[in-house]
């Protein structure tokens, strides 16, 4: 079968290439993203829903739109008991411009501070797939991982015995047909947890079950609850800037002591 004209050059225009993507499309005076000119999305859209766009690469249904905008709310902030705010807001009290603090409050996130969605998408992930819906030994094998003492991530409170937010979400879940395996696997996940220990569902437990139920992979976790903390992050900045005298102190010299050698 002869090769068109048309599909060599093609061929041979990728072979030049330096950078492919899928995502936007940008030529003199048009920005298509997505195969949307994005004058177009412009008050045509919410925020969330081009999220989902950039994201998965279709447009959202409106209660796929209703649930990823009430996951970006609910990460909005948690006062200045992250380490992320306080970093930010260290950094902000040295004089540092809003995207340094930014930037260093971003950084701040990692395996115990901000890691728990990513981490609860891919166990919840894995186990559905790995037992193909058998949420039963799903939880049985998840669930062992207390007997060696380990942390289920997703479940549990520094601050909260019951983090007032999972039961909102998972009743949104519901409304908007966001619930499935994946969310009743980690119900039934704190239905035993709860019973053994007294440990509740927190807000990366419920928004891990719910993301992973709309077919979000588990990969992108930690960066969807970046976009809901951002907003928070940027008014603790503009607040230490604003209200607070420069140079932050935290401590009294007598709380630090020194262990090394005089």
């Amino acid at each position: 079968m002869a090769i068109g004209r048309e599909t060599v050059e093609n061929i041979l225009k990728l072979s030049k290439t330096k950078w492919r993507t899928s995502i936007t499309k940008i030529e003199p005076n048009r920005i298509v993203t997505r195969g949307f000119a994005q004058e177009d999305l412009i008050n045509n859209i919410s925020f969330p829903e081009m999220v989902y766009l950039l994201l998965k690469g279709e447009l959202p249904s409106k209660n796929h739109s209703r649930m990823l905008e009430a996951v970006l709310v609910s990460f909005c902030d948690h006062g200045v008991t992250p380490p992320s705010t306080q970093v930010a807001r260290l950094m902000a009290s040295t004089g540092a411009p809003m995207n340094v603090c930014v930037s260093g409050g971003l950084m701040a996130f990692g395996k115990y501070h901000a890691g728990a969605i990513e981490t609860a998408m891919k166990i919840l992930q894995e186990g559905v797939q790995r037992l193909n819906g058998d949420t039963e030994r799903a939880v049985e094998e998840i669930v062992a991982q207390l007997e060696n003492g380990s942390r289920i991530p997703g479940f549990g409170h520094r601050f909260h015995d019951e983090d007032p937010r999972p039961p909102k979400l998972i009743e949104l879940a519901r409304k908007y047909n966001c619930f499935s395996i994946h969310t009743e696997l980690a119900l039934t996940i704190e239905k035993i947890l709860s019973e053994r220990k007294g440990i509740r569902m927190n807000i990366d437990g419920a928004n891990a079950a719910i993301l992973s139920d709309m077919g979000f992979d588990w990969e992108i976790g930690s960066g969807i609850f970046m976009m809901g903390r951002l907003p928070g992050i940027i008014a603790h900045i503009s607040e230490e800037k604003t209200r607070e005298p420069p140079f932050r102190k935290i401590f009294q010299i007598d709380e630090i002591f020194y262990d090394g050698l005089d």
